[in-house]
């Protein structure tokens, strides 16, 4: 009974929006608009960049549903506009996409920053331990965001705060540890970004011989690829594994996270040697096999490890490399006999 009500709550909240937006779509195409263009056209603009957005809005003030997500509204509304009329009519549809939008995406950006710093200073108030920006940054997130643009709003969010914004040098607690400093995987990374880097310069000037636009394009992409690779290595630095409160956060930068109860820990084995990775058996590096690890964490359940933009895969044996990992290990099998 439950679950109809919900449906038909659903139903009613977003059929009404989408039901407008479908009239002025066929508004749009019949014969009247033929006869009155530029007043239907401006009828239309207004409907589909304010009237459903506003709708929208009165019908979940009062419901658990985020209000950010009157935003994917207005970028439909935009894109139909776009679709539905004539060039020539879309005087105030410019309009709205040159002054209101980047007005409106700011404002968002900023609101979920504010959380953010929010919700780190509530943390800190009640925790003595040091607070993690990305766990942070997805919490508030998912509380003001629609779900399906959590992940990849934190993740843009994230490459860009590790990359640009935080330099300062993190040090680790007594319960902290690295594991970039050993494994190799720092030179990799800059080996790539510096190869990147060269054959962006390379390729640019020959695509330019055939096509300026696509040139461009190319250095976009790469510049942006260049850009996350930074915010990747960086957050390596920002984000080490921790034990805190019988927990084992398994860290890989933003790259690779999962979170493992101590009691759940079946076995940890110091080993370097080759291991068959399959559905049960995993590597904490998003780079698998390109990657040595030193240890060997063996479950006595299945686990969920999480990558990048939220893929889940599971484990039961997880092989990680942590710099220290005799101490590590110490700890562990400490935390376990308290």
């Amino acid at each position: 009974m439950n679950r109809i009500l919900y449906l038909q709550k659903n139903l009613i909240i977003f059929g009404i929006p989408l039901l407008i937006i479908g009239l002025m779509i066929i508004i749009a195409n019949s014969s009247i608009f033929d006869e009155y263009p530029k007043s239907l056209s401006t009828g239309i603009t207004f409907d589909l960049l304010l009237t459903v957005p506003i709708i929208y809005f009165m019908l979940i003030r009062k419901t658990s549903i985020p209000k950010t997500t009157v935003v994917p509204f207005l970028i439909i509304g935009m894109v139909v506009c776009s679709v539905i009329l004539p060039t020539q009519n879309q005087y105030y549809l410019d309009l709205f996409k040159t002054w209101v939008f980047p007005v409106v995406e700011l404002s968002i950006v900023s609101y979920v920053i504010y959380n953010v710093n929010k919700a780190i200073k509530r943390y800190k108030l009640n925790k003595k331990e040091k607070i993690d920006f990305f766990t942070a940054l997805k919490n508030t997130c998912f509380e003001i965001l629609p779900k399906g643009a959590v992940i990849p709003i934190v993740t843009e969010i994230a490459v860009f705060y590790y990359g640009f914004v935080y330099w300062k040098k993190r040090r680790l607690n007594e319960n902290e540890f690295s594991y970039h400093k050993d494994s190799g995987t720092v030179s990799l990374f800059i080996a790539i970004i510096f190869i990147v880097a060269i054959e962006t310069v390379v390729f640019h000037i020959l695509l330019a011989k055939w096509s300026i636009i696509a040139a461009w394009i190319l250095t976009f992409l790469s510049v942006y690829s260049g850009i996350q690779l930074l915010g990747f290595l960086k957050s390596m630095y920002k984000r080490p594994i921790s034990i805190e409160n019988n927990k084992l956060f398994l860290r890989y930068g933003i790259m690779n996270e999962t979170t493992i109860d101590l009691t759940s820990i079946n076995s940890i084995e110091i080993s370097s040697k080759d291991i068959e990775l399959n559905k049960e058996t995993r590597k904490l590096s998003f780079l698998g096999e390109l990657e040595s690890h030193n240890l060997i964490i063996r479950l006595k359940e299945e686990n969920t490890l999480i990558g990048l933009y939220g893929v889940k895969r599971k484990y039961k044996n997880l092989a990680l490399h942590v710099d220290k990992k005799n101490e590590f290990k110490n700890q562990i099998n400490n935390a376990l006999q308290q």
